[in-house]
Order: structure tokens, then sequence, then C-alpha cells
């Protein structure tokens, strides 16, 4: 069984919603195993709402993390609040390890090697990388992630144009820094999913009303679905394969302007990084998304 960490900024946006459902549901029927989640934007309810959330879903089997520095991406979303009161465990942020301490407890932990999966900033893979041995580990994050990381799947980026600007990266001055950082230092095979792919490809809008998910998407004020960026790198994450998923891939070198946050690629046929391109029609994704949230 193929082994996750997962990072998320479970913030104002509804599509990382759709996304853990995804990610709940398969770590549930144990296609795959969730080994901790950590969110790298922090408001009032972001532990409590994650754990409500997978509360309904009935996956209580996750540790969270959380980087309590994280309070400077702003948005204050009615479904936060809404989630909480599924939480049982958590009463607050605090509660929750630190997102930098889970993952290298994680790592170090690992008999075998395990992924990354990063629908949100990438501040806490970047302290990661650059954290020194303590007292979880005597090695470097840098040679954790080298050692017991077989890949990471990341949705960040704008890949189509030069300079590109999408949000993960070019949100703010933490972010671009630490997708600099991550594109310089990671030592491990990384596939990027860009703003172009899950822009158009629009789902969650067949959900029944009486959907907690559904809510979410109401309070987003997404009725009809909304694009499908995380979705669709978190699903391409669970399949595994780039082609299989429905994409051809382009190989080179990533790279982040550390001041503000513009991306650019490289061309390199063995390079470490790759961004995808869809090979489908956007209702192929749309309808493979909407099968695995529907209401049940």
């Amino acid at each position: 069984m193929r082994k996750f960490i997962v990072g998320t900024d479970w913030w104002t946006d509804c599509d990382d919603a759709v996304a853990m459902r995804i990610l709940a549901r398969t770590h549930k029927s144990r296609q795959i195993k969730i080994e901790g989640i950590g969110i790298n934007a922090c408001m009032e309810y972001s532990v409590t709402s994650l754990e409500g959330f997978l509360n309904t879903e009935e996956v209580y089997d996750i540790p969270l993390g959380i980087d309590l520095k994280a309070t400077d991406f702003g948005g204050n979303p009615p479904y936060q609040k809404r989630l909480s009161v599924h939480a049982k465990k958590f009463k607050n942020n605090k509660d929750a390890s630190d997102a930098v301490k889970l993952y290298r407890k994680i790592l170090s932990k690992a008999d075998e090697k395990l992924e990354i999966i990063e629908i949100g900033y990438l501040q806490v893979i970047a302290d990661v990388l650059k954290s020194k041995a303590d007292e979880i580990s005597d090695k470097s994050g840098l040679e954790l992630i080298n050692d017991k990381v077989s890949k990471i799947w990341v949705m960040a980026g704008k890949w189509d144009e030069e300079n590109g600007k999408e949000n993960n990266f070019a949100r703010s001055s933490r972010s671009a820094e630490a997708g600099n950082i991550f594109c310089d230092l990671c030592p491990v095979p990384v596939t990027f999913l860009g703003w172009e792919i899950g822009h158009s490809v629009i789902t969650g809008g067949e959900l029944q009303q009486n959907d907690v998910l559904y809510q979410v998407l109401i309070d987003h004020k997404k009725p009809d679905g909304r694009s499908s960026w995380d979705p669709m790198l978190v699903l391409l994450a669970i399949i595994g394969n780039e082609e299989k998923a429905g994409y051809q891939t382009v190989c080179g070198k990533a790279s982040v302007n550390a001041e503000n946050g513009l991306n650019n690629f490289i061309k390199i046929p063995d390079g470490n990084h790759k961004y995808v391109i869809k090979a489908k029609s956007d209702d192929y994704y749309k309808n493979i998304i909407n099968n695995l949230i529907r209401t049940i």
C-alpha cells in the first residue's frame, strides 16, 4: 500500500475540501494510507474544521499538524466554523502538532519510502528541507526526504507561460521564498500540476444538497462547482503515473523567484522536475472526480 504525507492550505477555498474527500475515501477504503496531514495556512478554525470534516467522512486516525505562523494569508470562510462542530479530539489549533515536527517524525519512523502530496503553500516542506538533526532524528530534513521520500506531487505554478504567476507560489513573500527553497533543494522527483490544468475543470456541482461538502461549496459561493486544481493533483498522485492519469509531461528544472513567486521552467530530458499537460478533455477529469466525491 502506498503511503502519503499531505500538505494543505485548509483555508478559504473549497477545492481543498473536494480533494480531501477523495483522500479520505481512498484512505478509508485502504487504497492508500495517509500518515499525516500538515496545514500550511492558519486561521481560527483550521485544525478543528479539518478534523470535523474528516470525522464526517468517518476517518479518525490521521495525525494533524499545523504551521501556527502561517496567519498572513487572510480570509475568514464560513465553512470552517460550520465544520468545527464535528470536531471531537481537537479544541483549537494549538492542540495539533507542529507541522515540521510531524513531518520529521513520520519520515524518521518510515520503514519504506513514502510520497508527499502538497495542495497548499510550500513553507512547511521548505522548513523540513532546512531542518537540522534534533531529538526526533539525527538526520537533517534534506537527508530524511532523500532517504524516505520517493516522489512529491505539487499543485502550484503556472507552466504554460514564462514568468507564470499562481497563488501557491506568489501569494506572499513567505510563499515565494518557500517555493524558491523547495525547487532549489528538493532532492527527489517532483511533478507539478499548474493553474492552467484545473481552472476549466469544474467539479462538485452534482452533489446532493444535504451533503456536508455541498455546504462547503455553497459557503464559497460555488454551488455549481469549483475549479479542480487540488482534486486533480490528488487524483494524479493516487493513480501514481502521469500517463495513466491522462497527462503528458514536460521534464526539466523548475524555479521560483524568491521575491515575487513567479515560476519558470528549463526543459531538460532527464530533469528531476515535471509539469503536466492535459491529454484528455475536461469532461474526462470532471467525470472521474464527480464520481469519486458523489453523495453516498
